[in-house]
């Protein structure tokens, strides 16, 4: 069996793994994946420039038990068992002044942002011109915002604080053109009688696909894989 080590590149993690499983011609089960980490991912403002992310994969040999795959960290899909009625005041102090030195540091003029409390999510609305690059790649760029700032907000209280970050109506406009993509992909199904995998995507964003098509009857959907490269399977019912 070949034990050489190849690295693939991508633009997200997910982007990489699939290139590499693709030119290898081998599915997921039968590689050792490592996604490497370089020096200037560790810093925050690092996220504003184009990313590129490095994975490293070995072919198992015939029999070999799975290593564990090194994943990169996904604070949003944790579940967490949060109090009613909690004070998020020392939370949504601490996002203020991370997002004022924040904003600072950016080359945006007139960049403003406004915080809101909904039940017990901290929502933070970012505003202004050319924020294209804080938003990034599908959202990339802004999840790890919203990353970020929710772990700045949780230090200062006493629960894990749940942060949405939306820049200038991002989210808005990312569900309707996925709802607007399940219609398409449903139809396309329900013409072909053939199912349809759709590219990894978010726990958020797979929600909002199998939402969207509970109203037809003539499809249905699951999920399959593991986080974060689940898809959404699109078949007949």
């Amino acid at each position: 069996m070949d034990n050489k080590v190849y690295v693939f590149e991508g633009k997200t993690s997910t982007e990489a793994i699939e290139k590499g499983l693709n030119e290898l011609k081998v599915s997921k089960s039968k590689v050792d994946i490592k996604i490497l980490e370089s020096e200037d991912k560790r810093s925050f403002f690092s996220i504003l420039t184009p990313r590129v992310v490095k994975v490293e994969m070995r072919l198992k040999e015939i029999g070999e038990e799975p290593k564990q795959e090194v994943k990169e960290p996904k604070a949003e899909n944790k579940k967490v068992v949060r109090s009613e009625n909690v004070d998020n005041t020392e939370a949504i102090n601490s996002a203020k002044k991370f997002l004022d030195e924040f904003i600072k540091k950016l080359p945006s003029k007139e960049l403003s942002y406004d915080i809101t409390e909904d039940g017990n999510v901290i929502k933070v609305d970012i505003n202004g011109e050319d924020t294209g690059y804080l938003i990034g790649y599908r959202g990339e760029v802004l999840n790890s915002i919203q990353t970020v700032l929710s772990n700045v907000a949780s230090k200062s209280s006493k629960e894990k604080a749940r942060v949405i970050v939306n820049i200038g109506g991002f989210r808005e406009k990312r569900e309707k053109d996925l709802q607007n993509l399940a219609v398409k992909i449903a139809g396309t199904v329900i013409k072909t009688k053939k199912s349809i995998t759709l590219e990894p995507m978010s726990a958020y964003e797979r929600k909002i696909i199998h939402t969207k098509l509970q109203e037809n009857d003539k499809v249905k959907t699951f999920s399959i894989g593991e986080e974060p490269y689940r898809k959404v399977v699109v078949s007949l019912k």
